[in-house]
């Protein structure tokens, strides 16, 4: 028997490491199926409760991913068009992982099979469910429709097999840092994955430069490795948000490599933009919080209006000038017309202030941010 104080612990998803629903009967029933669901990241998954069917379960998977449209699925090739992932030992009665193999007596054995699609791949997927609801005249221009206006980045070069991998260490990873190496870095990364481990070492760094310096390369890194090992990249935000929230550290640079990840990749991410918000109301994690958002905002606008916001609009009259003139362009990079009016009132504040792009720092002043931030809400 299992012991009845196991703590539940719920399915995730092996590639943005998000919890993920209950599988469910897909829209369109078929003769032979498996419960379906689909991942905030984009992944979708089957699942098989009993473990001895999971060749039916993967093309059942990928004909999902599909759109059912079984003459994509079957050209597809593992790695060049997809990414696989699954979780074992899923119990789909009571929707937990069970890593005993054992509740109150009974066997578990299911097993959750997930496909992420590479970009390209997913565009023509979704051109295809487009097509079998528009009628034939109006099918190719509805088809182009694009959702937010995210860069996201190609899909890595599979590395030779057979290429002598190399180890790293916390030397190389710091040269390579200041350097600002990101191919090199991305390199290794794939033959060490301990080099994510390092890069996030050197976050504990009392100058802000190199702390948001080392924040932008990691999200750049993050960015492409993610086209190709994204559970890695899972697991290094897991670490941060764990440490950000263990009171016995200082979360010196891990709330900016949160947002600098997310922002990178924000279709694989973005259900994470959210759990900044929760940064805001410490005062030593606030500057960092406010530059995460406005850097997800830069491209993917949609994610902080999905979030509560409005909560944060009292920031605008912070005592603290570096926190009004970055919540000013946060704002502003949202069309915020809600907050317009307390946004103008800063356009008179000279107060000067270091925001960083690209992780380089940049002089200014609130008021320039303000003026800024009224002109992008005001455009249409």
């Amino acid at each position: 028997m299992a012991k009845k104080n196991v703590s539940k612990i719920r399915p995730w998803c092996p590639f943005c490491g998000m919890d993920v629903g209950r599988p469910s009967d897909a829209a369109q029933r078929k003769m032979v199926e498996f419960p379906v669901g689909r991942c905030e990241c984009g992944a979708v998954y089957t699942c098989d409760a009993t473990g001895h069917n999971i060749g039916s379960a993967m093309v059942e998977c990928m004909v999902f991913a599909c759109n059912d449209d079984w003459d994509l699925a079957w050209e597809l090739v593992p790695d060049d068009d997809y990414l696989t992932g699954r979780v074992e030992n899923y119990d789909v009665i009571t929707h937990q992982i069970c890593p005993k193999r054992n509740l109150d007596g009974r066997l578990v054995r299911g097993v959750l099979y997930f496909i992420r699609l590479h970009k390209e791949v997913a565009e023509i997927a979704e051109r295809f469910a487009k097509k079998q609801e528009l009628d034939k005249q109006g099918a190719e221009a509805e088809a182009t429709t694009k959702k937010g206006s995210a860069v996201i980045p190609e899909v890595e070069p599979v590395r030779d097999p057979k290429r002598k991998k190399r180890r790293t260490n916390k030397a190389k990873v710091k040269e390579l840092v200041e350097a600002g190496d990101i191919d090199e870095l991305l390199d290794l990364s794939f033959d060490d994955i301990r080099t994510l481990r390092f890069m996030q070492r050197l976050l504990y760094e009392p100058e802000p430069a190199k702390r948001y310096k080392t924040a932008w390369l990691i999200g750049q890194v993050c960015a492409r490795l993610s086209t190709r090992e994204p559970a890695p990249v899972a697991d290094m935000l897991h670490r941060l948000f764990e440490s950000c929230s263990d009171s016995a550290s200082m979360p010196w640079g891990m709330v900016e490599a949160i947002g600098a990840i997310i922002a990178a990749r924000p279709d694989i991410y973005g259900a994470f933009t959210r759990h900044l918000l929760n940064f805001m109301g410490d005062t030593n994690t606030q500057q960092a919080a406010i530059w995460g958002l406005s850097e997800i905002a830069l491209t993917r606008p949609d994610l902080i209006r999905k979030t509560p916001f409005y909560s944060t609009f009292h920031f605008l009259e912070h005592d603290t000038p570096e926190v009004r003139g970055m919540m000013a362009r946060m704002l502003g990079r949202i069309k915020a017309n809600e907050a317009s009016f307390q946004i103008m009132a800063l356009q008179d504040d000279q107060s000067e202030i270091t925001v960083y792009e690209s992780g380089e720092p940049v002089k200014t002043t609130v008021a320039a941010l303000a003026v800024e931030a009224v002109q992008q809400i005001n455009e249409k």
